[in-house]
């Protein structure tokens, strides 16, 4: 599913050159649920905007889904990454004028590969699936946080995508929310999704496939 080849990333600033990766050779099978842990600025975040094709490397392939995306126009990448990926931010992301359905649909709308006469409802069935179906019509500022996380997890999923990625989808939640947004991921894993999450969190052994570590840019 995912496969980096001596990928390295790094970035001009005021104090001279900063390598955010360095040389990373990676593989991820289908279905796995991989936590990437690391400190702050260890290098997680790059690592995940790579596989999204968000960033691009500096050096170095990376190959997902059977396309080598580092070659990819920006617009080629836009659409593949729009069918391919799904990406859940710490943040959530969510649109503030739109109903949670309706920020689901987003992708969908923008993709076109689900029928219009069935994107609405296919919103309300992946909003049913990540536990906030009530929720469909209400703004997210209405919303508690761990909801607010759960329709960006519903707006991943979207299009039906291989691969999801999670940028610490946990750090802004509460312990007990955390643990159910981990094992909501374990699910989706456990039906032959990719996930790779980016994460703080200690007690990620117990849901994940794989741990790998990151510091200084390196894996270790």
């Amino acid at each position: 599913m995912i496969s980096l080849h001596q990928v390295s990333k790094t970035y001009e600033t005021p104090a001279g050159t900063f390598s955010a990766l360095r040389n990373i050779d990676l593989a991820i099978e289908p279905g796995q649920f991989v936590g990437v842990v690391g400190k702050s600025g260890s290098g997680k975040s790059t690592l995940l905007n790579m596989v999204a094709g968000i960033d691009r490397p500096s050096s170095g392939s990376v190959d997902v889904a059977g396309t080598s995306i580092h070659a990819l126009s920006e617009n080629k990448l836009a659409v593949w990454r729009g069918r391919n990926v799904g990406f859940v931010f710490q943040f959530f992301q969510l649109l503030p004028t739109l109903t949670a359905a309706e920020n689901v649909m987003l992708p969908m709308d923008f993709c076109k590969t689900i029928p219009l006469r069935e994107r609405r409802n296919r919103a309300h069935a992946l909003l049913e699936r990540v536990a906030v179906g009530p929720q469909a019509d209400k703004l997210p500022a209405t919303l508690s946080g761990g909801e607010q996380q759960r329709v960006a997890i519903a707006r991943a999923l979207a299009n039906n995508p291989p691969l999801v990625l999670a940028d610490e989808p946990t750090g802004n939640l509460d312990s007990i929310t955390a643990i159910a947004i981990l094992d909501l991921f374990r699910d989706m894993a456990n039906q032959g999704t990719t996930v790779v999450i980016a994460t703080h969190e200690a007690d990620i052994a117990r849901v994940i496939d794989r741990r790998i570590e990151i510091s200084d840019g390196a894996l270790r």
